[in-house]
């Protein structure tokens, strides 16, 4: 591996660390109701931003009773929500509740620390050079996680 891909792979980790100390810290205080299949299973959801559970079930590349198992099981746990589409009365879209929002904030109030060192650390052509580096990587170089086109081509497979 080059040092660029060592750099994101220790980035990665560090994130991904940072998140586990957190939620081990906070089980004390907090029930710990999400399994880790189901927290990989509310990140994708989230990712997916309102999918439908066929649309899940493409992504996460699992049948459709299988899906509807995860989402009832979240659905019983109060991290997520159905909302019937008002295009297609059939058909339903999954959220996150405030419960999961509260609980993926961990998260994203670190990754608002990063971003405000990072602004303090570089200037502010760099900062700008980081972020449209960033957004290249996001949008051009991971076509295979491009989320709106898993969310067309699992409508497609139907």
């Amino acid at each position: 591996m080059d040092k660029l891909g060592k750099a994101l792979s220790d980035i990665y980790s560090k994130f991904r660390v940072h998140f586990y100390m957190q939620i081990f810290s906070n089980f004390e205080t907090r029930e710990a109701t999400l399994t880790t299949v189901e927290t990989f299973s509310m990140e994708c959801i989230n990712a997916l931003k309102n999918p439908t559970i066929a649309e899940f079930a493409h992504m996460m590349n699992i049948s459709a009773p299988n899906a509807a198992y995860r989402v009832n099981s979240l659905l019983q746990k109060g991290y997520i929500e159905k909302i019937q589409s008002k295009e297609d009365q059939r058909e339903y879209h999954i959220r996150p509740t405030k419960k999961y929002i509260n609980y993926s904030n961990i998260y994203e109030s670190y990754l608002k620390t990063i971003d405000e060192r990072c602004k303090e650390r570089f200037s502010k052509e760099d900062y700008d050079k980081l972020q449209e580096m960033l957004n290249i990587i996001d949008t051009e170089l991971m076509p295979e996680l491009n989320l709106e086109h898993i969310k067309k081509s699992s409508k497609k497979s139907k």
